[in-house]
């Protein structure tokens, strides 16, 4: 039983180092240049050793991206009070400060995807909903409490969050030491805001 135990860690550990070398690369040379065996080089096993924890580079694709939505879900359901979704986007972009290849996949992957026959294509619709529909939602409940300056659409703002938030990764990757994501991000907010927004 303990070795069975023991195996499974393995594995999941194994899982877990095929994910972070092939975010590697997929943020550098992007999802479609990237093969499996390019990969499974890149993380030192064998193509096979690959393929039997991920059978196609597509299943691989759809792991990594639903291991980013959980951890980014955990993130953003932190705080209830009426700010408390504010700040939590706000920390999501000070701890994405500190996974400069999931940043750089992410960013290569949105642009990549918006060609309908990417596999990553619907997740990026969905996710870009969802986080429209988050950001208005903790812009709505700032404005329940009359925290949220009167003239904000909060729609059009929750749109321009989101891009914003993209923006700045893009230029945050060409230019770390230049821009802080989760400062900008922190004062756009403030702007919409009539109470200071904490750090």
């Amino acid at each position: 039983m303990a070795g069975e135990r023991g195996a499974y860690a393995r594995g999941l550990a194994r899982r877990d180092e095929i994910m972070a070398g092939a975010i590697e690369l997929f943020g550098r040379i992007g999802y479609r240049n990237a093969t499996i065996l390019d990969i499974a080089t890149h993380v030192g096993i064998s193509r096979t050793g690959l393929l039997h924890h991920f059978p196609s580079k597509e299943i691989l694709l759809k792991a990594i991206l639903a291991k980013r939505d959980r951890e980014d879900l955990q993130r953003l359901a932190r705080s209830d009070d009426a700010l408390g979704g504010l700040r939590d986007i706000v920390e999501l972009a000070r701890h994405n400060a500190g996974v400069p290849d999931l940043v750089s996949l992410f960013a290569v992957l949105s642009a990549e995807a918006s060609d309908p026959t990417h596999p990553a294509h619907d997740f990026f619709v969905r996710r870009y909903e969802r986080a429209r529909v988050s950001m208005a939602d903790a812009l709505r409940r700032a404005g329940d409490a009359g925290l949220l300056a009167p003239h904000v659409d909060i729609d059009h703002e929750a749109r321009a969050l989101v891009a914003l938030m993209d923006g700045l990764q893009v230029q945050w990757l060409l230019a770390p030491d230049q821009v802080d994501m989760a400062e900008d991000l922190r004062i756009a907010l403030q702007n919409v805001l009539v109470v200071p927004l904490p750090s």
